[in-house]
C-alpha cells in the first residue's frame, strides 16, 4: 500500500510538472538558450511516466486504476517505440535536432495525458458535491476563468499581453458559444490563442461532463449515480440506463461531423485566395459553425471578400450550423427513424414497427425550425433584396445570400453581410431570430424553438378555451408550460435590465444598437452592429454576465439555489386572479 502512496505522489509531483512545462513552452516567448533545457525535461518526462504506470499497473487492484495506467503505459510505449524507431533509421540527425523535430508529438501526448487526467479528477469532484445546476453554472465559471488566464499568456496574443476583461470577455464569448468580440481574433490571437479559443468553443458546445462521461465510457468505468442523473437532464436522455453511451455517442458524432465538415470546407475553399492556413481555417471554422459559436480566423469574418461570394463554402457552414442548432436527441431520433425505414424496406419479412417513433419533441422542433427558416429566407430575401443582397449579381448568390441570413441569427453568428448596412426592419427581425434561437439540447441559445412553439400554441389553447395544449392525439404537461413562460419571462427581464444597464454606463450611444447587442449576447449568437469594441470596461462585464446567463439560463441558476424537495400532503384553496 505505501509503495502505491509514493507512487502517487510521485505521479502528482510529474503533473505539476508536466502543467508547469506545458504552460512555459506554450504559453511564454523564451530565449534561445532555454530550448535545450526544455528538449531535456520533456525527453525525462514520458520515460518517468511510463515507470510509474506500469509500476501502478501491476500493483493495483482496483480493476479502473488498472485499466487506465494500462491505457497511459500504452500511449507512453508508443510516443517512445516510434520516436526510437524514426531515430534508428535518421542516423544523420544530432540527437539535439531529432527531439527539437519530435517535440510537438511528444506534447501532444502529454496533453492528451493531461486530459484524462483532469476528466478523472472533474468526475472525482462530482462524486463528493452534487446539485445538478450548480455543478453545470461552476463548470462553465472555472473554464471561462482558466480560458481568460491562457488567453493572457504572451504567446497566445500578438501584441504580447491583454487587459483581464478583454481576456475573460473572449474565454466566455468563446465557452457561451456567442461570437461577441472586443478583439480581432485573426490580427490580435497567434495560432496558439486561436486555438484556445477554439479548445473553449468545443468544450462549451459540449459541456465538460459530457467529455468526462466519454472517457468513463471509453475505459469501462462506470458511473456514479449522481453523475448518471446529471448527465441525464444535461442531454436530454429519457432513459438513465443509457445515459453515458449516449454521451459517448454525442462526443463521437460531434467529432465525426466536425471532421468531415472541415474535409468539406478545405475542399470547397479557393485556394489561391489569401487563406494563410486552410488546413487550419477549415477545422476552426468547422467547429465553429457546429458549435454554432461564430467565431472566424480571417479578418471581416465570412465578410472577407475570399468567402463572400464562395456560396459552396456557405452552405457547408449552413448546414453546420442547422446540425448543431437542432440538438443531438432531434438527429439522433430521426436516424433511428431512418435506420427502421431502410431495414424494413431491405428485409420485409422481419418488419419492425415506426409507429411513435418520431418523438413530440422532434416534430415540434423540426416544424418550428423550418417554418423560421423559410419566414426567414422570404423576409431577407424582399427587405433586402435591393440593399445588402444587391451585391451578388448571380440568382444563386442572392438565394444564397438570404438563405444564410435566414440561419445565422439563430445563435450562429456568422455574417456575410455588413449588418450595420441593414435596413430597420431587417434588424428588428434579426433581432427576434435571435431571442428564439435554436433547439434544446443543442449547442445553439436563445430561448429555444420548442419554448416559441409552446408560447404560440398556449395562446391558440387559451383563445380557444381549452385547458391543456393538444397536438394530434397528445397534450403537453402543464409544468412544461409553466417552465416555458418562466424562461420567457426570464430572458426579457436579463435583457432589459441589460439594456439599462449599458444606457446607464454607454451615454450618447443608440438605443436600436444597445439593444441589438444585449439580444445577441443573450441569445449567444454573436452579431453585432459594430458596438462591442467600442464598449467600456463596465458594459463589458454586464455582456459577459448576459452571454454567462444566456448560455446556461438563469431558470438553471435558479432551480440549483432554491429547489427543494418538499412532499406536500395538503392543498391551499384556489382563488382566481383577474388578468385582463
Amino acid at each position: 500500500m505505501k509503495k502505491l502512496q509514493y507512487a502517487r505522489l510521485t505521479l502528482l509531483i510529474v503533473d505539476f510538472i508536466v502543467i508547469s512545462f506545458l504552460v512555459f513552452d506554450f504559453g511564454f516567448i523564451v530565449y534561445e538558450k532555454f530550448k535545450t533545457h526544455k528538449l531535456i525535461l520533456i525527453s525525462c518526462l514520458i520515460p518517468i511516466l511510463l515507470a510509474v504506470n506500469i509500476f501502478r499497473y501491476y500493483h493495483q487492484k482496483k480493476s479502473i486504476k488498472k485499466t487506465l495506467s494500462l491505457t497511459y503505459t500504452i500511449l507512453f510505449s508508443i510516443v517512445l517505440v516510434s520516436s526510437f524507431i524514426i531515430f534508428l533509421f535518421s542516423p544523420e540527425r544530432a540527437l539535439a535536432d531529432f527531439l527539437l523535430h519530435m517535440k510537438p508529438y511528444l506534447e501532444g501526448s502529454l496533453l492528451l495525458y493531461l486530459i484524462i487526467r483532469l476528466s478523472i479528477l472533474i468526475r472525482y469532484l462530482y462524486s463528493i458535491y452534487f446539485n445538478p445546476a450548480i455543478i453545470f453554472v461552476g463548470s462553465f465559471f472555472i473554464i471561462d476563468l482558466l480560458g481568460a488566464f491562457l488567453l493572457m499568456l504572451p504567446k497566445a496574443t500578438t501584441q504580447g499581453n491583454i487587459h483581464f476583461i478583454d481576456a475573460l470577455f473572449t474565454a466566455t464569448s468563446a465557452v457561451c458559444v456567442t461570437g461577441l468580440a472586443v478583439l480581432d481574433t485573426s490580427k490580435d490571437f497567434t495560432t496558439f490563442g486561436q486555438s484556445i479559443i477554439l479548445f473553449l468553443i468545443q468544450l462549451g458546445g459540449l459541456g465538460i461532463l459530457t467529455f468526462t462521461s466519454f472517457f468513463a465510457f471509453f475505459f469501462r468505468s462506470g458511473s456514479s449515480f449522481k453523475e448518471g442523473l446529471y448527465l441525464k437532464d444535461f442531454v436530454s436522455s429519457e432513459n438513465l440506463k443509457d445515459t453515458l453511451r449516449f454521451a459517448m455517442q454525442i462526443v463521437t458524432f460531434t467529432l465525426g461531423i466536425e471532421a468531415l465538415g472541415s474535409i468539406l470546407i478545405y475542399f470547397s475553399l479557393d485556394h489561391a485566395s489569401d487563406i494563410q492556413n486552410p488546413v487550419f481555417f477549415s477545422v476552426f471554422h468547422s467547429i465553429s459553425a457546429f458549435c454554432n459559436a461564430g467565431f472566424s480566423n480571417i479578418s471581416n469574418g465570412l465578410f472577407n471578400t475570399d468567402l463572400q461570394f464562395d456560396y459552396s463554402f456557405q452552405w457547408i457552414i449552413m448546414i453546420l450550423i442547422i446540425l448543431g442548432g437542432l440538438g443531438y436527441n432531434i438527429v439522433f431520433n430521426f436516424y433511428s427513424y431512418f435506420k427502421v425505414l431502410i431495414n424494413n424496406l431491405i428485409y420485409r419479412e422481419h418488419k419492425k414497427p415506426i409507429v411513435r417513433l418520431i418523438t413530440l419533441n422532434s416534430k415540434i422542433v423540426l416544424v418550428t425550425t423550418v417554418i423560421l427558416l423559410i419566414a426567414g429566407f422570404a423576409f431577407f430575401g424582399i427587405s433586402e433584396f435591393n440593399n445588402t443582397i444587391a451585391v451578388h449579381d448571380s440568382w444563386l448568390g442572392k438565394f444564397t445570400t438570404a438563405a444564410f441570413q435566414s440561419v445565422t441569427p439563430r445563435t450562429a453568428g456568422f455574417n456575410t453581410i455588413d449588418y450595420g448596412s441593414l435596413a430597420l426592419p431587417s434588424i428588428l427581425f434579426v433581432m427576434l431570430l435571435m431571442w428564439i434561437g435554436g433547439s434544446p439540447a443543442s449547442t445553439a441559445g436563445g430561448i429555444k424553438t420548442t419554448t416559441f412553439a409552446l408560447a404560440t400554441l398556449n395562446i391558440l389553447s387559451t383563445a380557444k378555451n381549452k385547458p391543456e395544449i393538444e397536438i394530434g392525439t397528445r397534450s403537453i404537461h402543464n409544468d412544461t408550460i409553466k417552465r416555458a413562460f418562466a424562461i420567457l419571462c426570464i430572458s426579457l427581464i436579463t435583457i432589459g435590465v441589460a439594456i439599462l444597464l449599458l444606457l446607464i454606463f454607454e451615454p450618447g450611444k443608440d438605443l436600436l444598437h444597445i439593444a441589438f447587442e444585449c439580444f445577441s449576447a443573450y441569445s449567444t449568437v454573436g452579431l453585432s452592429l459594430n458596438l462591442t469594441p467600442d464598449l467600456s470596461n463596465a458594459s463589458r462585464l454586464v455582456l459577459i454576465l448576459v452571454m454567462f446567463i444566456g448560455r446556461i439560463g438563469m431558470l438553471n441558476i435558479l432551480i440549483g439555489l432554491l429547489r427543494r424537495i418538499n412532499s406536500k400532503m395538503y392543498q391551499y384553496p384556489k382563488e382566481n386572479i383577474l388578468i385582463n
